[in-house]
């Protein structure tokens, strides 16, 4: 017959096979948590260092735009002689809308304050544009559209809003540094 001692040898054995289980699941649970944090952190650099290029690229971008679109470099760039100003202003509007459309994939890499300022920056300029023409005569030339503009954009109450649109673009920039 098996005798007592023999059940309490295979409790023994039992309890300390079940506490040597249950230390190792311990450690090897805790070293493959940590292993995972770790290739986490790892994934998240190198994705860091695939973007970060192309987030500044892009805020490059976006202040060339705003640079192109201020009226005072923007007049300066376009300014062809002999136009009338309804073809310079035809010629202003269609600048700004190709320079918007080619920096439009660029808000996936901006935050959403910076594209919202372009996109304001954009559409005041457009306004700013439409308001001076209407304000001329049929046989105003270029020149006038643009000393008209540049009034305007002169007899502003506030800073420049483009200045104002370059700083928040550089803040962001800093931020994501």
């Amino acid at each position: 017959m098996i005798d007592s001692s023999f059940f309490l040898d295979i409790i023994k054995i039992s309890i300390s096979g079940l506490i040597t289980f249950f230390v190792g699941w311990f450690f090897i649970r805790e070293f493959l948590t940590l292993q995972s944090s770790q290739n986490n952190k790892d994934i998240q650099l190198a994705n860091l260092a695939h973007t970060l290029p192309l987030k500044l690229q892009a805020y490059e971008r976006i202040t060339l735009f705003l640079e192109r679109i201020n009226p005072a470099n923007m007049l300066v760039r376009l300014h062809v002689g002999g136009l009338s100003a309804r073809e310079m202003h035809h010629m202003i509007l269609s600048d700004i809308r190709a320079e918007y459309q080619h920096n439009i994939s660029q808000q996936i890499y901006i935050t959403d304050t910076s594209w919202n300022v372009v996109k304001k920056m954009k559409d005041e300029t457009i306004s700013m544009i439409h308001s001076a023409i209407t304000g001329l005569p049929e046989t105003a030339t270029s020149i006038d559209l643009s000393k008209l503009i540049l009034s305007h954009f002169a007899n502003l109450e506030d800073e420049n809003p483009y200045e104002k649109a370059l700083q928040i673009v550089k803040q962001e920039v800093q931020k994501t540094l």
